[in-house]
């Protein structure tokens, strides 16, 4: 057997990628999880004594901005202390509490220590902590990566609005469009449920054992505590549930990670068909200076950034519909299943966020190759047989043409036939239609049948 390796990690996520993932780590992380906790259990300390609750008087600035100070300057001291004490406690949330009062009596507040993680269930502090990680994480992070794919695309779109090109439906030549229009296709599709996904609710219940707020009115009865938590959380800048069980009940969360996962289809949609514009030749790859296209091939640059795209974009689905269908159910008041569901959903956004880190490099490594496209437009000239049969019927309505079902007539001609240029004008010139029509006919040509894909590209 060979020599034990060092540790290593086991996700490629924070292995070979770990640099294009490492921002969703700040906040996704199990540190990043527990410095969210400690903020969490720290501005409920404040929100109590502000409210001087139970004779409580408010902290001073000064003794806030320490206390704060335990979450803003989270580091490895606090990462390696809580490891440490979480060994000897077997919970995480009870480890972050005695750090929290360790913090309170380090500042001389031992007065106020039983604050800490008052009349709270770990789920609040949990339910909280994940609403301010998860939001964090997609709005510094996620979005402002699919934002960079979308301005590519919409930078695409415009410089070729006006390059035409045959159109593919169900791979099959058809009526063409320009490359511009099809990638703004894309560009509009993941502005739409981007502007969904950014007002995402994220939220968090923080009403004790079984959402009752039952301990808190038996410590007190004649504080309204409903408003004291919905002010608390909310001034945290998330969403607050009035009415939930132990647990917050991750509906919030199963609808984000859906429409993820819909903006992922999207976009491996755009992979797959930028690796086939690629291997049809419409478009060139870039070479990068020094980069190996195959390792036996010389000549051969591949579409790797799109493969790698379309791979992350499916494991990343995989995982979002797994959180999905696990967090939409919570057996009676309380099981456990979320909690270690919850602690993947930063893997489900790596591999979402790393197929767009591949998708925004491959869309800026490639060249649109016109003469290809104008080539191909001019192999396939049968796609008029749509232009004439319509021009056709539209002049049978108008008393100009007495031709008997003009879609049959074209059919004849051109299905399963390569028909050119001059086999077209002669079969227009030869036509019972108004000149006006037919002249519209002869001047059209495969590059210039493309209605308004341009005016929609830009």
């Amino acid at each position: 057997m060979s020599t034990q390796l060092p540790a290593q990690p086991l996700s490629p996520l924070d292995g070979r990628y770990r640099a294009a993932t490492t921002g969703l780590a700040d906040y996704l992380s199990e540190a990043g999880l527990n410095r969210a906790r400690v903020e969490v259990e720290v501005e409920w300390i404040i929100a109590l004594t502000d409210r001087s609750i139970f004779g409580t008087s408010p902290l001073t600035d000064a003794q806030k901005e320490q206390l704060r100070a335990l979450y803003l300057d989270f580091g490895q001291e606090e990462i390696d202390w809580l490891a440490a004490k979480e060994a000897v406690t077997r919970h995480d949330v009870k480890a972050v509490e005695y750090l929290v009062r360790d913090r309170l009596s380090t500042l001389g507040l031992d007065a106020i220590a039983e604050l800490t993680h008052f009349a709270c269930t770990s789920e609040d502090v949990n339910s909280a902590s994940y609403a301010l990680t998860v939001k964090r994480a997609v709005e510094e992070v996620w979005l402002p990566a699919l934002d960079s794919v979308i301005a590519k695309l919409r930078e695409l779109a415009v410089e070729h609005a006006d390059a035409p090109m045959l159109s593919h439906t169900h791979g099959q030549p058809a009526t063409p469009s320009t490359m511009g229009k099809e990638l703004a296709v894309f560009a509009w599709r993941l502005e739409r449920v981007r502007s969904q996904i950014a007002a995402s609710d994220y939220l968090a219940k923080f009403s004790g054992a079984t959402g009752t707020w039952s301990a808190h009115l038996s410590a007190e009865p004649d504080v309204d505590w409903p408003t004291v938590a919905r002010e608390y959380i909310e001034g945290m800048g998330i969403g607050f549930n009035v009415l939930t069980t132990q647990i917050e009940s991750h509906d919030w969360q199963v609808e984000l990670y859906d429409r993820i996962r819909h903006a992922g289809g999207i976009l491996h949609n755009l992979a797959t068909d930028m690796w086939t514009y690629i291997s049809m030749g419409y478009f060139a790859q870039i070479p990068v200076a020094g980069a190996t296209g195959s390792s036996t091939m010389p000549h051969k640059i591949n579409p790797i950034r799109f493969e790698n795209a379309e791979a992350n974009l499916e494991l990343s689905a995989a995982l979002l519909g797994s959180l999905s269908q696990t967090l939409v159910t919570s057996r009676m008041q309380r099981d456990l299943t979320d909690s270690t569901t919850q602690r993947n959903i930063g893997v489900a956004l790596g591999h979402s966020l790393l197929a767009l880190d591949n998708l925004r490099r491959g869309l800026n490594e490639v060249s649109l190759s016109r003469e290809v496209l104008l080539a191909d437009l001019d192999a396939n000239w049968e796609v008029l047989a749509e232009a004439i049969q319509t021009v056709i019927r539209a002049e049978v309505v108008a008393g100009r043409s007495t031709i008997a079902d003009p879609y049959a007539l074209l059919k004849e001609l051109t299905r399963g036939h390569r028909v050119g240029p001059s086999d077209l004008a002669a079969f227009v010139e030869g036509l019972e239609i108004g000149d006006a029509a037919k002249q519209r006919l002869l001047a059209l040509t495969p590059a210039t049948y493309t209605g308004i894909a341009e005016q929609l590209a830009r």
